[in-house]
């Protein structure tokens, strides 16, 4: 028995998507899986990339032999089915790893229609327990395990930060209205700490004016993570203020934004909706603090004792080391892989 997977061609390794899959191959690589497919290539042309990735397809079902398991991560648009079914014809088990279902946010496909498209798969990894509560109340009829939160590879450390005597927030990432418009309407909640932000696309003087409002422009992930200057990082999307709302910020209760791994590799602690599917994680490993609204910030950091914070650092690099080692990867598909061997 094998334990495989294949690589394809990707535009690049700086968005958040396709940093979470070429790590988890990176990681697949470094315990043991094999790629049956072409190695890991970055192709900015899309009819080349569309070859390339083909070929990768038809390279890999050729390879499989009966027994193997093959993990595929979702979603992979027009051949997903295909490979599940030459891999079954095969004699091999497949693994689907889901990074985003076309159901929720995109709409793009009916909850039945991914349902069934999934159920070519014989064990799939969800991001979280909202999310595999939700697969299995539209009757995904498979086995559905969690992979709690994204691994995050990085050559870079972050450093320890000595808090100041008021909190700095942090919200970084891809910045546009569509995603983050409750971002023009913080200044006036912005009291007890300061909020900087960094990204892409921010027009600061729209915003509400705040003398606690920063905006520093984008900053690469690597260059972010040596020199992360915070003490918290924010997790928060759509237009409101008082709660996560709109297509993006109800995705947030079934999805693991990549982001928070990234907060986590900086070595800050996460500030998160209560109501995200990640809210139960960054309770649980005490690496942050969930609010129902970005009002409650100044009162609760406010709060926050130094003690707090230093047993929320000390967390953070204790997870921030897990997520470097591929562990959550490696532990749910290992986890697949002997539920498959056993049936």
């Amino acid at each position: 028995m094998n334990k495989t997977y294949f690589s394809k061609a990707y535009k690049d390794k700086n968005s958040a998507g396709n940093k979470a899959k070429t790590d988890i191959e990176t990681i697949l690589d470094n315990h043991g899986y094999m790629n049956l497919g072409k190695p890991q290539s970055i192709i900015t042309g899309k009819v080349k990339a569309y070859f390339y990735t083909l070929g990768s397809i038809l390279k890999t079902l050729s390879s499989l032999k009966k027994g193997d398991v093959l993990l595929i991560q979702y979603p992979f648009k027009k051949y997903y089915e295909f490979i599940c079914n030459m891999a079954h014809r095969k004699g091999a088990k497949v693994i689907t790893l889901i990074h985003d279902l076309g159901s929720f946010r995109r709409k793009k496909l009916t909850p039945a229609m991914e349902m069934e498209r999934l159920r070519h798969s014989d064990y799939i990894i969800v991001h979280n327990e909202s999310m595999k509560k939700w697969l299995i109340e539209h009757k995904v009829d498979r086995p559905v395990e969690c992979l709690e939160i994204f691994d995050y590879l990085s050559e870079n450390e972050a450093k320890n930060i000595d808090a100041t005597d008021k909190f700095r927030v942090i919200y970084a990432g891809a910045l546009n209205r569509r995603k983050n418009a409750f971002l023009y309407s913080m200044g006036d909640l912005i009291n007890n700490y300061e909020l900087h932000i960094y990204g892409g696309g921010f027009e600061k003087e729209e915003a509400q004016a705040s003398s606690n409002l920063f905006y520093g422009g984008y900053k690469p992930s690597e260059e972010f993570i040596a020199d992360a200057q915070g003490e918290f990082g924010l997790v928060w999307d759509g237009d409101s203020t008082e709660t996560c709302c709109g297509a993006f910020g109800e995705y947030l209760k079934y999805n693991n934004p990549h982001k928070v791994s990234f907060y986590i590799r900086c070595n800050l602690p996460v500030i998160i909706w209560d109501q995200a599917g990640l809210a139960p994680f960054v309770e649980k490993e005490g690496i942050g603090i969930t609010i129902s609204s970005l009002k409650d910030m100044d009162k609760k950091l406010a709060e926050l004792t130094k003690e707090d914070y230093l047993s929320m650092q000390e967390n953070i690099r204790r997870i921030s080391n897990r997520l470097k080692s591929g562990y959550y990867t490696k532990a749910a598909v290992d986890k697949g892989v002997n539920y498959l061997n056993s049936i």
